[in-house]
């Protein structure tokens, strides 16, 4: 365990009724991913006079910064993929038994989150949640394997099961169950609102999602230049980081089309991004919901989703789904369909729907102060 890491250092330290609850997030990476930008958002929105967000995690980024300002404890682990599985449960098994100060674990690792129910069981955690953000399996066969091997110890030792979209449930913990808690990706609709300052002499399709095979961007690229042929003023603005990106350079230079493709990196203002787009196209090979699908519908912009995202990303009609069977071109006639005078308001909608930040950090966190209450002395 590094001792680099400035709040990782008080050990064993006791609540008292002066203090608030002290949640452990366990996460694969604090970088700018889905869910943990879901996690940061509730995190920012909580009362943390009342709960406090730690986190046990492998990978840095930068949320680290922003997590130690609002008093959060970090604590990182090699990964299983650094040091392998032995070592992996071997670091999972030791913090739990140098922090018995923990009475909620609160897993986001999928599969992976098996080991840390078990973990978190044996160490005498009472209440235990595992979170599924997803509906399948990324990686290698290998890693595959192994990720299901650890799904297999979720159901005997967790207590709590949550989850991003009733498909994400179901992957995660099996279809027909009844004790899955849906728990909405709220966003921060202050920040995310139908604001245009949209270039009109320019068409702009952003995509916001890590450069990971299963967003699908060689499809993208391949979409795109199908628009680019009809309308030469189009541009694509690719936001995140990944795997994929030299080999999306080479192919978009490949296509023709490198000039009107820009990598804009790790994105700090995605509202920024969409108040500028035109439409917001991400054909992903599966998704446990596409927050920034919400978010984009928020800012009023269109959005052209992949078949495969859950419908539960719908909290508008200005969102389309299609067949990553139609190919491409048939993807950019739709989008060019797409090209509006107006960006709608559909902020309401949303917040009937249960995506309001606000509302969603609420909620958990009367939950979390329920389920610490009722442990009492365990």
């Amino acid at each position: 365990m590094s001792k680099g890491e400035a709040m990782g250092e008080n050990r064993n330290v006791q609540l008292n009724n002066s203090e608030p609850v002290r949640i452990l997030h366990c996460v694969a990476g604090i970088s700018r991913g889905g869910y943990e930008t879901y996690i940061m958002n509730l995190y920012r929105n909580i009362d943390r006079t009342k709960v406090q967000f730690d986190f046990l995690y492998s990978f840095g980024g930068v949320y680290r910064k922003e997590i130690l300002e609002m008093g959060g404890r970090i604590y990182k682990i090699p990964f299983i993929t650094e040091k392998g599985p032995f070592a992996y449960t071997a670091a999972v098994r030791k913090f739990f038994k140098e922090h018995p100060e923990y009475k909620i674990v609160h897993s986001h690792m999928d599969k992976f989150s098996g080991l840390i129910m078990r973990e978190a069981k044996r160490a005498g955690v009472p209440v235990r949640i595992s979170h599924s953000h997803s509906v399948a399996n990324a990686g290698l066969f290998i890693y595959r394997v192994v990720k299901n091997f650890y799904g297999t110890m979720i159901k005997p030792n967790c207590n709590y099961r949550f989850a991003c979209s009733k498909e994400a449930g179901e992957w995660l913990f099996g279809k027909g169950r009844d004790d899955v808690m849906v728990v909405k990706n709220g966003i921060n609709l202050a920040k995310f609102t139908p604001e245009d300052t949209r270039n009109r002499e320019k068409f702009v399709i952003s995509c916001v999602g890590r450069l990971a095979p299963e967003k699908n961007h060689t499809f993208l690229l391949d979409v795109f230049s199908e628009v680019y042929k009809k309308k030469p003023e189009a541009r694509l603005v690719l936001a995140g980081t990944g795997t994929e990106q030299q080999a999306l350079e080479k192919k978009a230079e490949t296509l023709g089309i490198k000039d009107a493709v820009e990598f804009m990196g790790d994105c700090d203002s995605v509202y920024e991004l969409l108040h500028r787009s035109d439409v917001m196209c991400l054909p992903s090979l599966f998704e446990g919901l596409g927050i920034v699908f919400i978010e984009a519908q928020a800012c009023g912009v269109k959005c052209v989703a992949s078949d495969r995202v859950p419908t539960e990303a719908k909290v508008s009609d200005d969102i389309i789904f299609l067949p990553l069977e139609k190919g491409a071109e048939y993807w950019a006639q739709q989008i060019l369909a797409l090209d509006t005078e107006t960006k709608s308001d559909n902020h309401l909608g949303i917040r009937q729907r249960g995506y309001d930040i606000g509302e969603v950090s609420a909620k958990l966190q009367q939950f979390y102060i329920e389920k610490y209450s009722a442990c009492g002395d365990k």
